[in-house]
């Protein structure tokens, strides 16, 4: 795991890259391509559906075959459409790209989740959790600003990089992760269906999914025009705007790495409806601000409790079944995903239509306060035993 953990790391910052890239590349997009704003919000929901559909198909067929041979291909694939997104001449091939570009990474972060419990022992879970989704939270301190400097040289330059780079963690996954086979309780002749109602049908699972989706539709609604609010209030361009979300990632790898620790003196309960409910409170405040060193301020402590409350869920959904992590971890993404293509879309209307970023986060903030009420009511972290 001294090799493993660092790959999973590596590989969840590229990925993690890409899929925020486009926050703070929008309003460049949207002028390249001439397209209305209500519009620019498809850029992100065209890789979130891609990705949202592909992984239901892809988690219950990974939990049959070997996951090292699965995150090989996924990740080549990844690599190429994001590669030809540099070269992407008008708005709707640049749709179809980042579209391809979710299908392939749906074949290779839900592995990463589900490869965890089967590589470490249960008590060391949840920091091992937390090493991967640190991965996403460097991608947003480090990747976001980076990228954000690449674009400024040209908009196509962040995704040659990250093109390049991920085949060469395509070589790292051949290198040093093992071979992950099924568990004989696994193989068989399956269905994907059938495998989704065998997990679906266990007391508390559906309220439990149903929950983080509605938390990840009101998390992007508000992160993906975070840049575009960035730039329309501060008058930021894509580098400030990247420099200025290095604070929003700091938190959330700070949240994500030693949220474990505040965790085990709050209780897990606690620490995932308290975080859930100040965020909420936290955005509507976020809105109002007209101060660009409050607003990151603000990033700061609102990433932070948003990287302790996705590790936490992310441990609950993984302990909701020990047969079908592959599914489970699958069927978490595309909630994430679906969640983001709703959220990104909805706040795109409500950005141009109805009192600009305001609308947005209050929108965010109904959301999460249902998604409060409705992990409290599935009562799935009352029979978890997760560390």
């Amino acid at each position: 795991m001294k090799k493993v953990l660092p790959l999973f790391f590596g590989m969840m910052f590229m990925i993690g890259t890409d899929t925020f890239l486009i926050s703070p590349l929008l309003p460049t997009l949207r002028e390249l391509y001439g397209i209305p704003l209500e519009m620019s919000g498809w850029l992100v929901s065209a890789y979130a559906l891609g990705y949202a559909l592909f992984a239901l198909i892809a988690g219950p067929v990974s939990d049959g075959l070997n996951r090292k041979t699965v995150m090989t291909w996924g990740m080549t694939a990844f690599g190429a459409s994001t590669f030809l997104c540099g070269l992407a001449p008008d708005f709707w091939v640049m749709i179809f790209l980042r579209f391809m570009a979710g299908v392939s990474a749906a074949f290779v972060t839900p592995q990463i989740w589900a490869s965890i419990p089967n590589l470490v022992p249960k008590e060391r879970m949840v920091k091992s959790m937390g090493v991967a989704a640190a991965g996403l939270s460097v991608s947003q301190m480090l990747g976001l600003p980076i990228g954000g400097y690449l674009a400024s040289i040209h908009w196509s330059v962040p995704f040659f990089i990250l093109g390049i780079c991920s085949f060469f963690f395509v070589w790292l996954i051949r290198l040093f992760l093992p071979d992950l086979n099924p568990s004989q309780k696994s193989q068989g002749n399956i269905s994907i269906t059938a495998r989704y109602r065998m997990l679906l049908k266990k007391p508390k699972v559906f309220k439990t999914f149903f929950a983080y989706f509605i938390f990840q539709t009101g998390n992007f609604a508000a992160f993906s025009f975070l840049g575009t609010w960035l730039a329309d209030d501060f008058q930021l361009n894509v580098s400030q705007i990247g420099t200025a979300m290095l604070i929003l990632g700091l938190g959330n790898l700070l949240g994500s790495t030693l949220g474990v620790h505040f965790t085990t003196r709050l209780g897990r309960a606690y620490s995932l409806y308290a975080g859930i409910a100040f965020l909420a409170f936290l955005y509507v405040i976020l809105s109002q601000t007209k101060q660009l060193s409050f607003a990151e301020a603000s990033f700061f402590i609102m990433f932070f409790i948003t990287g302790i409350v996705f590790t936490l869920m992310m441990s609950l959904l993984q302990n909701l079944s020990s047969q079908a992590r592959g599914t489970i971890a699958s069927l978490a993404n595309s909630c994430m995903y679906i969640g983001q293509t709703a959220g990104a879309s909805t706040a795109g209307l409500l950005y141009s239509q109805f009192g600009g970023f305001f609308a947005v986060c209050l929108f965010t903030s109904v959301l999460y306060l249902f998604s409060m009420l409705l992990f409290k009511n599935s009562q799935a972290l009352n029979q978890s035993k997760a560390a």
